[in-house]
C-alpha cells in the first residue's frame, strides 16, 4: 500500500458524501483494511495524476470529482514532460517507498474510481492527451494506430 505522512486527527476536515462514497468504493475494490488507507491511496494517486494532466481535461476532471479529490488533483503543478504510464507508476513508487506492484494496484483502483466519476468520453480525451501506457491503468486496451 502507498504510504505517506498523515494529517493529524485534529486537522482533518469532514468529508463530503460524494467523497465518502468514492473512498468506500476504493476501500472495497482495493481491499484496504481502513478508510484512511483508501484516502491515502486516493490522495497520492490523484496528486501524481495532477502532475501529468494539463488543459481543459484537467479542469473538467477536477469538476467531475468530489471537492476533496479535486483538491488533491489540482494542488500539483503539471510536469513539463508527462511520464508514460509505467514511468508514472514507478515515479509514485519511488516517491512513497512502496513496491511497484503495490503502487500499480493502488493506481488501478483509484483510477477506476476516478473513471466512474468522469465518464467514458472525458477519459478518452484524457488518454489522448497522455503518453502511452495510461489506457491499461484506466482499464482499457492500449490501441495504436494502424501503419
Amino acid at each position: 500500500m502507498i504510504t505517506d505522512v498523515r494529517v493529524p486527527l485534529e486537522h482533518r476536515q469532514p468529508y463530503s458524501t460524494a467523497y465518502d462514497q468514492m473512498l468506500e468504493k476504493v476501500r472495497y475494490e482495493g481491499a484496504y483494511p481502513t478508510r484512511e488507507k483508501a484516502a491515502e491511496a486516493v490522495r497520492l494517486v490523484l496528486s501524481g495524476l495532477g502532475r501529468q494532466l494539463t488543459g481543459d481535461e484537467r479542469v473538467e476532471l477536477a469538476a467531475c470529482l468530489p471537492l476533496e479529490a479535486a483538491r488533491a488533483l489540482t494542488a500539483q503543478i503539471p510536469d513539463p514532460q508527462p511520464l508514460t504510464g509505467w514511468a508514472f507508476v514507478k515515479d509514485l513508487a519511488a516517491r512513497t517507498g512502496a513496491s511497484q506492484a503495490t503502487t500499480r494496484w493502488d493506481t488501478g483502483v483509484v483510477i477506476a474510481a476516478v473513471a466512474a466519476h468522469a465518464g467514458p468520453e472525458l477519459i478518452t480525451r484524457i488518454l489522448h492527451q497522455l503518453p502511452t501506457g495510461y489506457a491499461l491503468l484506466f482499464g482499457r486496451a492500449e490501441l495504436t494506430p494502424a501503419a
